[in-house]
């Protein structure tokens, strides 16, 4: 490779990593004032979406469902309970296990989330059928990189 066609290639605007970093931050943008009336930062909203798929999940799994550890998860989920969205309780037979569940407030949500989910699928300027082969090709490209072996 010449000098010119690496230097080329090095552009921000070449990085494929750097087109999704900067939608990453669109998509956070996009959906603070949407979400801002619901109490919710946007992991907030990732974390009652999954309550809303299955409740009454233990902090771990709930972790590896949103793909967040536990220090990130614990201080968020505290603030949900403030908010009563969210209650936890410890499981009877491992108080290690701590199990989250949906208060009627948090379940009560979901139908003002609907309008969220609206407004972002407008915002995008993506006809459905494009917005869905975006995410499997997305889906595709994630299973690629964490098939990467860590070094």
């Amino acid at each position: 490779m010449t000098d010119e066609t690496l230097e080329k290639e090095l552009r921000l605007d070449k990085q494929l990593c750097f087109a999704l970093y900067g939608a990453a931050h669109a998509f956070t943008r996009a959906y603070k004032p949407l979400l801002s009336p619901l109490g919710l930062t946007y992991p907030q909203y990732v974390v009652m979406m999954a309550l809303w798929e299955e409740d009454d999940l233990s902090v771990k799994t709930l972790g590896e469902k949103v793909g967040l550890d536990s220090g990130t998860l614990s201080p968020l989920l505290k603030r949900l309970e403030q908010i009563n969205y969210v209650s936890r309780r410890r499981d009877a037979a491992d108080e290690r296990v701590v199990f989250i569940t949906l208060t009627a407030e948090g379940r009560a949500l979901k139908a003002r989330a609907l309008e969220v989910f609206s407004a972002i699928g407008n915002q995008t300027g993506y006809e459905i059928s494009e917005i869905e082969s975006l995410r499997e090709s997305l889906k595709r490209l994630k299973g690629h990189l964490e098939a990467i072996p860590e070094t």
